[in-house]
């Protein structure tokens, strides 16, 4: 599924044990019906990996958001069911400039090139032939 509006606020990447990460999101949408406009405010999540995603983002931006909607049932002490809902993201893009930019890994700098066959690069160890 898909969705677009405009960031409305991204929050801190959160750290729920030392294997699982979230980091929510919200965006804001609106309708226009005779009736007046209504607007929507919807928070996604990104998990694991997936959290970086929102490093190039930030609030004011259009955006579109691939998701899937995920749901699960808890049970509460006292025996009582309860049901939740996720909209767990899988991508996200800039309306207005296209896909976000991926991040940028540090480059290695280059190893250093071996001298010549037959250049000596210490002038002391000179061998007299």
């Amino acid at each position: 599924m898909e969705f677009s509006g405009i960031i409305h606020k991204i929050c801190e990447t959160v750290h729920v044990n030392a294997t699982f990460k979230k980091r929510a999101f919200i965006i804001e949408s609106s309708e226009t019906k005779e009736s007046g406009t209504y607007t929507q405010l919807v928070q996604f999540e990104f998990i694991q990996d997936k959290c970086d995603k929102l490093d190039g983002v930030k609030v004011g931006d259009q955006v579109n958001v691939g998701f899937n909607l995920k749901g699960r049932k808890w049970t509460s002490p006292q025996g009582e069911d309860k049901f939740f809902n996720t909209l767990q993201a899988w991508m996200i893009k800039l309306l207005e400039g296209g896909e976000l930019p991926k991040p940028q890994m540090p480059q290695a700098a280059p190893a250093p090139t071996p001298p010549a066959m037959g250049e000596n690069t210490n002038p002391e160890e000179e061998v007299p032939f």
